[in-house]
């Protein structure tokens, strides 16, 4: 029955079900722009003070990934999504009673964000890299896409909800949603890999030659290559969240309505739904690189726009914010996860993505809580966002570095 079902549905059940697994974790972890607005008022935290929980959150994710990447090289990705939505349904209900900074930080910073970490891309890209071999980059960019759109739908239905029950039960309802999606992300996902002939009815064989090499953590780590993922990673971490964890602050302390900006800022992440997928999908025909420059570029123009909003009369700038940032964000992560699994194939690669992804980690947390630092001291978040233009910036010159492909450390001596 098993194998029947994967000659007839090849990956694409697969594929759906890390989309739908990724939304949702998604949704719920970017929903906490708008909570840092209901904690401002409700607490009196200061922004950078507020912003400490997202950036613990944004440590986790990242120095968890290696962890997360090697058990799912082992058990395969059904316990994680089991154990990543249990620990969700539990963050999210505990987040109802929150008192002080530290409860937040535990349950988001903490159980959260490891519950979300297990049902995202580490997870799904190795299983996915193996069903889509030609289409890869087409079908890591659709799983990518799951992040604009979580993030798209999280910021205006999570503030109407909490303008209809108040936060603190808001939360309870996003717990219950989470736990009954439990049962259909997990049937989604095989109990087995696919093999050739799966691949073959799929349309996904290719004539290139089987795997030279089976990559290693430590070979891979030997390479410029996987210091040059980890830094374009680090860098697009940190100039995405410069930015993006605070732009519902920002257009508050502009003078637009909350609701109506969370909608704006919620339809400009939708976008990213097609501008994953788009750039994601071209990556294919001209290269991981010159799709990435060109993510990088429209995600600058967006920075720009917020760079000149000085007052809530000016709706078409915060449009054109949303619409150019929002288009591309996540945008460089099938970039950057496709071309880790063309450089370093074999039985490690979650494991080698985790460890990459420690990079994005390290990345978000400094900007998100850098921005609210600046914030603090300056009264506004105009450098916040210049230096996200520069972090953009010195990413595209990352990333172009990325054109060979990699050598071992062996064969260079030879």
């Amino acid at each position: 029955m098993e194998g029947g079902r994967r000659g007839l549905s090849y990956g694409w059940p697969v594929l759906a079900g890390a989309f739908f697994a990724y939304a949702i974790s998604a949704g719920f972890m970017h929903s906490y722009p708008v909570y840092l607005v209901a904690f401002l008022g409700e607490f009196g935290w200061g922004r950078a003070e507020t912003s400490v929980a997202y950036s613990v959150s944004q440590l986790v994710a990242g120095v968890s990934s290696p962890l997360i990447g090697a058990l799912v090289d082992r058990l395969g990705p059904r316990l994680l999504l089991v154990g990543g939505a249990t620990l969700l349904v539990i963050g999210l209900a505990g987040s109802a009673g929150v008192g002080a900074l530290w409860q937040v930080i535990i349950l988001y910073g903490l159980i959260m964000t490891l519950g979300a970490n297990c049902l995202g891309l580490v997870i799904s890209v190795p299983i996915i890299s193996r069903w889509f071999v030609r289409r890869r980059g087409l079908a890591i960019s659709i799983v990518q896409s799951a992040n604009g759109f979580g993030r798209a739908a999280s910021a205006p239905l999570v503030q109407l909800l909490i303008s209809m029950v108040g936060w603190r039960r808001s939360y309870l309802v996003l717990s219950a949603v989470m736990a009954a999606c439990v049962v259909p992300i997990v049937r989604a996902f095989p109990r087995v890999e696919p093999d050739a002939a799966d691949r073959e009815r799929a349309g996904e064989t290719v004539r290139a030659a089987p795997v030279a090499h089976d990559w290693t953590v430590r070979e891979a780590m030997a390479t410029p290559h996987f210091w040059l993922l980890f830094l374009v990673y680090l860098l697009t971490g940190l100039g995405s969240f410069l930015v993006s964890l605070h732009q519902l602050a920002f257009a508050v302390d502009m003078g637009f309505d909350k609701l109506y900006a969370a909608s704006v800022l919620g339809t400009g992440s939708l976008l990213a739904v097609v501008g994953t997928i788009a750039t994601g999908t071209i990556s294919d025909h001209i290269g991981r690189e010159v799709s990435a420059i060109l993510a990088y570029l429209i995600s600058i123009v967006g920075v720009i726009c917020a760079l000149f909003i000085t007052g809530p009369d000016q709706h078409g700038l915060l449009w054109l914010h949303a619409c150019f940032f929002g288009l591309t964000w996540g945008a460089r992560g099938p970039q950057i996860t496709a071309k880790t699994a063309d450089l370093f194939q074999g039985s490690h690669l979650g494991a080698i993505l985790g460890v990459i992804s420690i990079g994005t980690g390290l990345g978000s947390a400094v900007g998100a809580w850098a921005s609210g630092l600046i914030f603090d001291l300056s009264g506004s978040y105009r450098l916040a966002f210049e230096l996200s233009i520069v972090s953009y910036v010195v990413g595209c010159v990352a990333f172009w570095f990325l054109r060979r492909p990699a050598r071992r450390h062996t064969e260079e001596i030879a």
